[in-house]
């Protein structure tokens, strides 16, 4: 099989290896910003319920958490795509992983802010969005880029429940060619590093222009 036919049949499953890294993404930020959030509330209960959630989520295996998904709920009566299953799994882990982020972020600002608008008496909510919230983000930011990263690479989970992405159809092609593995994987090395490298280009920018925006310093080389 020639090389251009391997990149050709290798970049029909990008598209789903990149949808399903922004849905895994997606869902994995708003789920870490929710949990992070609530690790550091006043009420027991709220910081109970995150820290489960990130346990859990983190201490079971990724490869269990699909398999559970994909094939115990439909026996109770919920059955996910594999799209849905691979996306919700990505989510769940990343999300716990990155709650820990958004926690640590949270902590970063300074307490005299938050402190100067108590006494200006800003309403808790205004306080958050406002004047925590924003310098956070930018905090995140980098470990945030080391996450989606991390999550493009845990997409290849998803060939175990058929879902035709780079690696699942990286194993067809290596079947075909009965073992000769060279070729195919150095093709699938090098896209999954391309669209590493894109995730990061794109946080760095997003970071740039995040600072530029809050009046702080360049971004660190």
């Amino acid at each position: 099989m020639e090389l251009g036919t391997i990149v050709t049949r290798l970049a029909s499953g990008a598209g789903v290896t990149l949808s399903l890294t922004l849905a895994g993404c997606a869902l994995a930020t708003v789920l870490a910003l929710l949990a992070g959030t609530a690790r550091m509330s006043r009420h027991r209960s709220v910081r109970w319920f995150a820290v489960s959630y990130i346990e859990v989520a983190r201490g079971a295996s990724a490869y269990v958490q699909l398999f559970w998904l994909f094939f115990v709920l439909p026996l109770m009566g919920l059955r996910l795509t594999s799209f849905q299953a691979a996306a919700l799994t990505l989510g769940l882990v990343s999300g716990a992983y990155g709650a820990e982020i958004v926690r640590g972020a949270l902590q970063t600002v300074p307490k005299g802010q938050i402190e100067a608008a108590i006494a200006l008496n800003l309403p808790p909510f205004k306080r958050f969005w406002r004047i925590i919230l924003p310098q956070a983000f930018v905090a995140t930011l980098p470990p945030m880029s080391n996450l989606y990263v991390q999550t493009l690479k845990a997409t290849a989970l998803a060939s175990l429940v058929g879902l035709q992405d780079m690696t699942y159809i990286a194993q067809t092609l290596r079947a075909a060619m009965r073992g000769n593995s060279l070729p195919i994987y150095s093709v699938l090395l090098v896209a999954y590093l391309a669209l590493a490298l894109l995730i990061v280009a794109g946080m760095r920018g997003l970071e740039r222009l995040a600072r530029r925006r809050l009046g702080m310093g360049p971004v660190r080389a």
